[in-house]
């Protein structure tokens, strides 16, 4: 029994080691890199706090990368500090296949930028508004992508809680990635968090109620996501919404 306990626990630890290699070895490639080193190629998207911009580096033309650019003075106005941070470092730490790479951040007077792996393939909420729904198989398979994202994140008990089409995106083999990690937030294990952030239409009950959540209020998201992708609309989860804060439960039958 010993000797298999001695057995597990050296596997573990060699599994910790690889990853905290080829996790190194990312960061490293990219110590080097400056902001001046970026070559604007195009702009992929403007949203509430900057523009992600489509980049290479200067003498690479084989790789592209994708640069999310953040106004300072609206991240201090509507006091996101706390997110991006924890943005950061949630990202920065992840190595996993189904959640976008973060290699390196800059800053200068006005932005922050976060230079992260470049997804072409867009967003899913474009390919679900343009074919308005998914049959059963395409909704299983991007589902799994979710859920391998979800298991890597909760394994270490991290909660996401902003799933929704706008927050994943294809890659080149048309899997799809979480991106967008400004609500997510590490837990103490066993302990609960209360802060209410997220899509409305997306977020669980005990959020709503300020009931205290965990990671399992991710997979009252999937549920809806796995809804809408089915469907086209998430009309379904906001009548279970009503239902549950004006009866005080949700009874299944």
């Amino acid at each position: 029994m010993q000797q298999r306990l001695n057995t597990i626990f050296h596997n573990m630890l060699n599994t910790l080691i690889c990853f905290l290699f080829v996790l190194r070895r990312i960061n490293e490639e990219f110590d080097n890199v400056q902001l001046t080193d970026l070559r604007i190629i195009a702009t992929l998207g403007v949203g509430g706090f900057g523009r992600v911009e489509l980049v290479q580096i200067n003498g690479d033309n084989s790789r592209s990368f994708a640069l999310k650019q953040m106004k300072k003075s609206q991240i201090v106005e509507t006091r996101q500090q706390q997110h991006i941070m924890s943005e950061k470092e949630i990202m920065g730490e992840a190595n996993c296949q189904f959640i976008v790479k973060l290699f390196k951040t800059f800053k200068d007077r006005k932005y922050l930028y976060m230079l992260m792996e470049s997804c072409l393939g867009g967003e899913l909420w474009t390919i679900l508004r343009d074919r308005c729904k998914f049959d059963d198989a395409t909704t299983r398979f991007y589902t799994a992508c979710v859920v391998e994202a979800f298991q890597y994140l909760h394994s270490r008990n991290i909660i996401y809680r902003d799933l929704k089409p706008e927050n994943l995106l294809l890659d080149e083999k048309g899997y799809v990635k979480l991106v967008d990690f400004g609500f997510a937030k590490k837990l103490q294990s066993g302990r609960k968090t209360w802060t209410f952030c997220g899509t409305p239409e997306y977020v669980a009950p005990e959020v709503i109620l300020n009931r205290g959540h965990d990671i399992s209020a991710d997979y009252w998201s999937l549920g809806v996501l796995m809804f809408e992708l089915l469907t086209g609309n998430y009309t379904i989860a906001q009548s279970i919404i009503i239902l549950y804060l004006s009866e005080g439960e949700i009874k299944y039958t």
